[in-house]
């Protein structure tokens, strides 16, 4: 497990078995989407493009947190991944919504559904 802090952005990596799970706690913004920027990009070089992005602890999400997760999803996509989003709430639900980007995703799976899925397991 891989755990890196900048700023108000917290991005915990998990590699399992099937997806890639990262962690998000914090503010994802303008600041702060470089880092994710950056580990997803990693990720993705060492060949992980099943990747599930957690966004139970994510307190914000602007434009630039949205672009870094669009263009990551684009990037998976090209090489036969998908990514994921479950736990998603508040702002960036509100976003996705709005903007209509739910449909670029593999799966967005607010936090009501994400918990059944969970408890199903």
């Amino acid at each position: 497990m891989y755990v890196q802090e900048v700023a108000d952005l917290g991005v915990e990596v998990e590699r399992g078995p099937g997806d890639t799970t990262v962690r998000l706690a914090g503010d994802l913004d303008k600041v702060t989407a470089p880092l994710l920027r950056q580990r997803l990009a990693e990720l993705i070089a060492e060949g992980l493009v099943h990747l599930a992005i957690d966004a139970h602890h994510l307190d914000f999400c602007d434009s630039s947190g949205l672009w870094a997760l669009v263009e990551h999803q684009r990037a998976v996509a090209g090489r036969g991944g998908s990514l994921r989003l479950f736990g998603v709430h508040g702002v960036l639900r509100r976003v996705l919504d709005v903007t209509g980007l739910t449909a670029v995703f593999d799966e967005v799976l607010p936090v009501e559904k994400a918990a059944r899925s969970v408890a199903q397991l």
